[in-house]
């Protein structure tokens, strides 16, 4: 059995040395301590709101208790915080636990490395903010983020932005066999003041009584997003470069915002540019593509790779039965399959 690895699985030994003492097994119970959520990290300092939704709710600022060691507390997590809990201004908090997660979103450096990193806890849903056109939309991309949203637990809703710029019908359209809900916006022509999104109703339908994760490219409009439904989020934008079609990274660091009315939470993330899943298995990511995933239990040789050259795949007859209306889009979501168990395999037909 393969271990799956993760950053609080990596382990310092410390040789003792002279005037070190054996230390105790005990651990103090702290059963003083109060829950709060963690709204932010910042250079191991945790912004983290204790009581929240009630007449006690306050913010404290935190750092990791000892005990904890290397485990690594995120945006998201449920804690425990002793210490001056008074949130007043210059005080320090500690946090003694971290509760169960219900969800972890995790994601590699890059397809080969076994380290997992954890980039929220506790979300309900992955938002996959890509944009229609500047930049223009990176599809494997957002089959990455559907795999991973699977494999933490997670709804996955995708978010189109810039519709003012091309058409989403073809884009949504593909992710239809999977059921992830799809949500459009577009920016209307304002007299120099801030931008107006039209369809942002719909995406607050979505994202309403729930946790979600924002996540996508730099440039794809995610901080605009944020701004607009998060009034006083004040989340620093940034324009397109023109020749490279990339953004800046505008976000430096997850952040849980509270939508108004109390209605759920927007955590915004960093612009990323790669997703790797290395800790996901080919039968996993296979799972999450759930209309592939039907005709190779059913038609695939027991041992087949559903690779491009795996002989007597189904995923060809599959395609080859398709009339022409939907042919096409069978095509595509194998073609899709197809590149992510490569990239996962470390195969260079992934690229």
């Amino acid at each position: 059995m393969v271990r799956r690895l993760d950053e609080d699985a990596v382990r310092i030994r410390i040789r003792p040395g002279r005037g070190s003492r054996p230390r105790t097994k005990r651990r103090p119970a702290h059963r003083d301590a109060v829950r709060g959520l963690v709204v932010s990290v910042d250079r191991g300092r945790y912004a983290v709101l204790l009581a929240p939704d009630t007449p006690e709710e306050r913010a404290v600022t935190a750092v990791k208790a000892r005990e904890l060691g290397r485990q690594r507390v995120v945006c998201g997590d449920l804690v425990d915080v002793v210490g001056d809990v008074s949130g007043a201004p210059g005080t320090l908090a500690r946090i003694v636990r971290i509760a169960d997660r219900r969800t972890v979103l995790r994601r590699t450096a890059d397809d080969a490395d076994p380290v997992e990193r954890v980039i929220v806890a506790n979300a309900d849903q992955l938002v996959i903010v890509t944009a229609l056109a500047d930049p223009e939309p990176r599809p494997r991309m957002i089959d990455r983020c559907v795999v991973a949203a699977y494999d933490a637990g997670m709804d996955a809703l995708l978010c189109l932005t810039k519709a003012d710029l091309a058409d989403p019908t073809e884009l949504a359209g593909l992710y239809a066999p999977l059921g992830v809900a799809v949500a459009v916006t577009a920016f209307e022509p304002s007299d120099g003041g801030p931008p107006r999104i039209r369809g942002l109703d719909r995406l607050r339908h979505h994202l309403a009584g729930r946790v979600s994760v924002l996540v996508g490219h730099s440039g794809v409009g995610k901080s605009t997003l944020v701004n607009a439904l998060v009034p006083d989020a004040d989340r620093a934008t940034g324009a397109v470069n023109e020749v490279t079609g990339r953004g800046r990274h505008t976000s430096s660091s997850a952040v849980a915002l509270r939508l108004p009315e109390r209605d759920g939470w927007v955590i915004d993330t960093p612009g990323v540019r790669s997703f790797g899943l290395a800790h996901v298995t080919p039968q996993r990511l296979l799972e999450a593509f759930e209309d592939l995933a039907e005709v190779a239990e059913e038609r695939c040789p027991r041992g087949c790779t559903h690779l491009a050259d795996a002989p007597d795949c189904a995923l060809d007859d599959w395609v080859a039965e398709a009339d022409e209306a939907t042919r096409e889009l069978r095509t595509a979501r194998v073609a899709s399959l197809r590149r992510l168990l490569a990239a996962r395999t470390g195969d260079p037909r992934a690229d």
